[in-house]
């Protein structure tokens, strides 16, 4: 297809959530995967090579346009104020959800030690974590886990990224 190139760029920018091969491929219906795949590792490399203030990125399953680190200091300039930031408990209840999902509230609070509803909550809000289901017990406790927007805010391609126990050690060394 003559302007692939021009096309899947103009997807990626157009999508709200990152785009997947699949996607693109249905999108695109008489373009191969292949063409697809090979097409975007052309557009990484490019955008990685030139001196541009966005590039593309694998993430969350999909790829998306991100704004290249180097240039944070002039955005947070613009946007005028510090990022929507977790709190501590947040973080902690996040990190619970993300290792042990699927989860239930009572083994994160377990987990944690206190009772974490409220970190939840907002956790749901966000949308950081999902209710994936309920429990087939007496009482049918929700189940927790993390979301596509997880992997997004956390730069993740996926849940296997997250870095392991081992690795966490290291860096608190």
């Amino acid at each position: 297809m003559e302007g692939l190139k021009a096309v899947i760029e103009a997807l990626i920018f157009a999508s709200e959530t990152p785009l997947d091969v699949n996607k693109l491929a249905d999108v695109l219906d008489s373009v191969e995967k292949k063409a697809i795949r090979d097409c975007l590792a052309r557009l990484i490399e490019e955008y990685n090579s030139e001196n541009r203030g966005f590039c593309i990125v694998e993430v969350a399953g999909g790829y998306h346009f991100r704004t290249k680190n180097a240039w944070s200091p002039w955005i947070k300039k613009l946007k005028k104020g510090k990022p929507a930031t977790l709190t501590p408990v947040m973080m902690e209840t996040l990190a619970v959800i993300a290792y042990r999902q699927p989860v239930l509230k009572a083994e994160i609070d377990k987990v944690r030690g206190v009772d974490t509803g409220g970190a939840i909550k907002k956790l749901l809000d966000r949308k950081l974590v999902r209710i994936v289901g309920r429990k087939d017990v007496p009482g049918k406790p929700i189940i927790y886990g993390t979301t596509q927007r997880f992997l997004e805010v956390f730069n993740l391609k996926d849940l296997s990224e997250l870095p392991t126990l081992r690795e966490l050690k290291e860096l608190q060394e």
